[in-house]
């Protein structure tokens, strides 16, 4: 059975983007990013992968991505309606349309989605974002991969956006990058 892996930045207080959706102080530089080009090359943008080399490279832990409207829309905005157009994309929204059929809007219960997913061949499924998507998906969580970010935001848009319910997840796996003062901490469902 596949599993749906939330594989996300955040800062030390527990966001993954700021009040206005920014992400542009969560660091990608040194043993980070060649980490994540060697171990995650599929997180990467499709218009980014040319850039880094990654055209031809495959994916190692995703051939799936579901992500909620906020993710998605920044990307749409600058005229990107496939932004991973490697993987099969979804994006859970009420409102949104697409004409691209490489995007599958799901207006409906997201969790559905992900068990229907999970049901079918093939790699993991990347949550990609956002805090309200993963708060909807708690349940359906298998891991966690985040790379907490040496910041303190102070608010934001948080890691989780959900009711209280408390969930157990375990560390399985950390790497620490010296140069960036990142640590990616692996967790799975305890």
């Amino acid at each position: 059975m596949r599993e749906l892996t939330y594989y996300v930045a955040a800062s030390l207080d527990g966001y993954i983007a700021g009040p206005d959706g920014s992400y542009d102080f969560f660091v990608f530089e040194g043993e980070l990013r060649k980490t994540i080009l060697a171990e995650y090359p599929e997180t990467m943008p499709t218009l980014a992968r040319g850039p880094f080399g990654l055209t031809t490279t495959p994916n190692r832990h995703f051939d799936t991505v579901i992500m909620g409207r906020g993710t998605y829309e920044p990307g749409l905005r600058a005229g990107m309606t496939s932004p991973y157009a490697h993987l099969e994309q979804y994006v859970v929204s009420r409102t949104l349309t697409s004409d691209d059929p490489a995007m599958t809007i799901v207006d409906g219960d997201p969790a559905a989605l992900v068990r229907e997913l999970k049901e079918r061949d093939g790699k993991g499924i990347w949550l990609c974002g956002g805090g309200k998507l993963a708060g909807a998906l708690r349940d359906e969580i298998d891991e966690l991969v985040i790379k907490h970010n040496p910041v303190v935001l102070g608010s934001g848009i948080p890691l989780f956006d959900g009711p209280f319910a408390p969930t157990g997840f375990l560390p399985v796996a950390r790497r620490d990058f010296d140069d960036s003062g990142v640590s990616m901490v692996t967790y799975r469902r305890k």
